[in-house]
This record gives C-alpha cells, sequence and structure tokens, in this order.
C-alpha cells in the first residue's frame, strides 16, 4: 500500500512540474508578444518619422535669382526702401504649395486671412509679422495660386507707390534705409522657413539689387 501512496505521489509531482513547465511557456509566449508589439509599434513610428521628414523636404521652397528692392526715396541719408521682390520656385519638384495672396492689406500688413503663407519682417530695431504682398507669376504656370513643380512666382512685399495696401515705408518703424541688415522670413504652411538676409547698399537708387 505505501508503495501504491508513493507511486501516487510520483505522478502528482509529475502533473505539478507540467503545470508549472506551461505557466512558464504561456508567459515567455506573453512577454515575446509584448516585444514584438512595442517593434512594431517604434518600426511604425519611425516610419511615420520618416515620412514625416521627406513631406517637410518635398515641401520647401527656395530661392531664384536676385533679391531687388524698389526705392521710395532715392539718395544717401534719408533713402527708404518701399518694395522687396524676390522669385522663389518648389524644391525638388515637391508637393505643392498654397500662394494665395492675402485678401486686404492696410498700412503694408495683411488684414485679409486668405493667405496660408506668411511673411515676417526682422531687423535690429524690429520685429512685423504677416506683411502684405502679391505674386507675379514667371514662365510657365497653369493659372492657379498653387507653386508647384516647374512654376516660378515673383513674391511682391509692399507697394512701390503704397495705394490701398501701403507699402514697407508704412509697415516699418524704423523705415528700411541705407546700410541696414534685414532678415525676410517666408513660413510656408508645409516644410522648414525660407530666410532671406540682405544688407541694404550706402545709396539708394529707383531699383537696388540687394546682395
Amino acid at each position: 500500500m505505501l508503495k501504491k501512496f508513493l507511486g501516487k505521489e510520483k505522478g502528482i509531482t509529475g502533473l505539478e512540474t507540467a503545470i508549472i513547465l506551461i505557466a512558464f511557456v504561456v508567459v515567455a509566449a506573453v512577454f515575446a508578444y509584448t516585444a514584438l508589439s512595442a517593434g512594431l509599434f517604434a518600426t511604425q513610428k519611425s516610419q511615420e518619422a520618416v515620412y514625416s521628414g521627406l513631406k517637410e523636404a518635398q515641401s520647401t521652397i527656395e530661392l531664384k535669382g536676385s533679391v531687388i528692392g524698389t526705392a521710395n526715396v532715392t539718395g544717401g541719408a534719408g533713402a527708404k526702401m518701399a518694395q522687396i521682390s524676390f522669385t522663389i520656385s518648389n524644391v525638388l519638384g515637391g508637393d505643392a504649395i498654397d500662394f494665395t495672396p492675402p485678401s486686404g492689406g492696410a498700412l503694408g500688413v495683411a488684414t485679409g486671412t486668405a493667405n496660408k503663407v506668411v511673411i515676417n519682417y526682422i531687423d535690429d530695431a524690429q520685429e512685423v509679422t504677416n506683411l502684405y504682398w502679391t505674386i507675379t507669376k514667371v514662365g510657365n504656370d497653369d493659372g492657379d495660386d498653387m507653386l508647384e513643380a516647374g512654376e516660378k512666382f515673383q513674391i511682391n512685399v509692399g507697394a512701390v507707390d503704397g495705394g490701398a495696401a501701403g507699402n514697407l515705408v508704412q509697415a516699418l518703424n524704423p523705415d528700411l534705409t541705407i546700410n541696414n541688415t534685414f532678415n525676410l522670413v517666408v513660413v510656408s504652411p508645409v516644410g522648414a522657413i525660407m530666410s532671406i538676409e540682405r544688407t541694404t547698399p550706402p545709396s539708394f537708387d529707383d531699383i537696388i539689387n540687394l546682395r
């Protein structure tokens, strides 16, 4: 009888060992599933970051050609800049960028909300946000205000004669005069900003090539 009982105890011990082994297998499977899920999640986030970076690069604009200033008052001391113009294109043939101009302006600052691209002015004395600007399409275009691959837009910040929208003389205080360093910052809806830094010459003609 004692041997029979001992035999039964051996059977119970083997069953317990099997249960423990199964528990270890289940725990290992759960851990492996968790690790795999975390890896897949990290991979997905990495892909999203890569695609986001590509989208940023494809939606960046670049400067084409010179930056041209138009003076309101010419000469040396007392000369004032009224308008700054530059030409841009789409980098790498990326996504189209909406360059719908501001729907209104006053004293050189945009008042309408149609524009998705914002142009800011910065120098040592001031920062003026959301300047009024217009576009002139250069060369091939399909008639809309979307800057697409192969297209070039001339951006005109301020107006030469002021008019209803105003010009840089009205927007800036102090005015942009001789021997001043300034930045125009073009902020598009998607993509990196474009900063244009120039220094005005010691004397203004009617038309100035800003280098």
